[in-house]
């Protein structure tokens, strides 16, 4: 990179940061990758140099995660979104109902796709208190007869985050949208019969989704699904069942050595509690100028939405934090206010600028 470029403070929920690291890796290899004398843009997917790129990367997740042999781990397209959609097709078998735990946006919406295809109930529902929290244990009304239970570990909008995942029912499959927090602490991916995640957050950029997924549940794939929709034969062609988006992977690919880089999840874990804390501590520490919308027992160590005494004032930071260098600090269109997204790649710096910045502009607003 060259010495004079400036890199803005990025608090963008998604695309999101990347590591520089890779950035500039990518950058030394768009041009020619490994002597190919073609991008990774450019070259075949069904080439021994992409082949290479795509197992490796596979390799790394299984490494980084500790995912078990019995799981299938599959590179695809359509976001998380489309997930929502994919999953009850694939493993809710016919005439059977699926839980959802319901928690902010995202939730709300897996559970309203999954309800247009099939029988789908909400097992716990927070919007009540404006998804501020999680619900208890004892508030959460598994069926036990229920094809899976379903929750999104952190909400992006809201900025509620489960600390460990809830326990289902015997013999309920545990399933996870993990888009916004994936691969920033360790996971027990035992515990889960599938997991998905989109990579524009904290593995990669936006184009590719990755799921996770134990070998019973492609079992229930059924038979007459279109093939881009099917489980089952989309993890039996290594994701190559068509072109993959080989850049996003690519990228995936060196964002996980990055991560291997700096001592896996664990470590990633330590730094994410460290630059969530700087931030929630500004925040209390303010005497209610910062207000953060989720209870502490629920706050999320990656997206920090807050507000402060008016919709002015709200307006005026973000105009002059932009102006600072500190980007992507709007609140969600659907809620308002304010957020900041503190993902993996996010340098502690830049948080310690916008930590910098609440303080000068409450010492001038307040």
């Amino acid at each position: 990179m060259s010495p004079t470029l400036k890199r803005a403070h990025n608090f963008n929920a998604g695309p999101a940061v990347l590591p520089l690291p890779v950035l500039e890796k990518a950058q030394a290899d768009l041009l020619d990758y490994c002597g190919t004398g073609m991008s990774v843009m450019e070259i075949s997917h069904r080439s021994k140099e992409f082949e290479a790129i795509i197992q490796k990367a596979e390799a790394d997740l299984r490494d980084l995660m500790g995912i078990p042999a019995n799981y299938k781990v599959m590179f695809l397209q359509g976001g998380a979104s489309l997930q929502f959609a994919m999953l009850p097709m694939n493993v809710r078998p016919a005439g059977a109902s699926a839980d959802y735990i319901v928690t902010g946006t995202w939730s709300k919406t897996a559970f309203k796709e999954a309800g247009k295809q099939g029988a789908a109930r909400a097992a716990a529902n927070t919007e009540a208190s404006n998804f501020n929290r999680l619900p208890a244990a004892s508030e959460i009304q598994a069926d036990p007869n229920a094809a899976y239970l379903h929750f999104t570990s952190n909400e992006t909008i809201h900025g509620v985050e489960w600390k460990s995942e809830p326990i289902p029912p015997a013999g309920v499959p545990l399933i996870c949208d993990m888009s916004s927090d994936f691969l920033s602490r360790p996971v027990d991916v035992s515990r889960y019969a599938l997991i998905y995640a989109g990579a524009q957050k904290n593995a990669g950029p936006a184009g590719v989704v990755v799921v996770i997924a134990r070998d019973d549940m492609l079992a229930r794939t059924p038979a007459n699904l279109p093939v881009m929709l099917d489980y089952k034969l989309l993890a039996e062609s290594g994701s190559l069942h068509n072109t993959p988006p080989c850049w996003s992977i690519y990228i995936v690919g060196l964002v996980l050595e990055w991560l291997k880089g700096l001592g896996g999840l664990e470590a990633m874990a330590r730094i994410n509690q460290e630059k969530a804390g700087l931030v929630y501590r500004a925040i209390d520490g303010s005497g209610g100028f910062y207000r953060g919308h989720a209870v502490p027992e629920a706050r999320s160590n990656m997206n920090v939405p807050f507000r402060m005494p008016s919709e002015e004032l709200e307006n005026k930071f973000v105009k002059e934090a932009t102006a600072a260098g500190l980007v992507g600090l709007k609140g969600h269109r659907s809620v308002g206010g304010l957020r900041a997204s503190i993902y993996n790649a996010l340098p502690r710096p830049s948080v310690e600028a916008l930590v910098q910045f609440m303080a000068d502009f409450q010492k001038k607003e307040g």
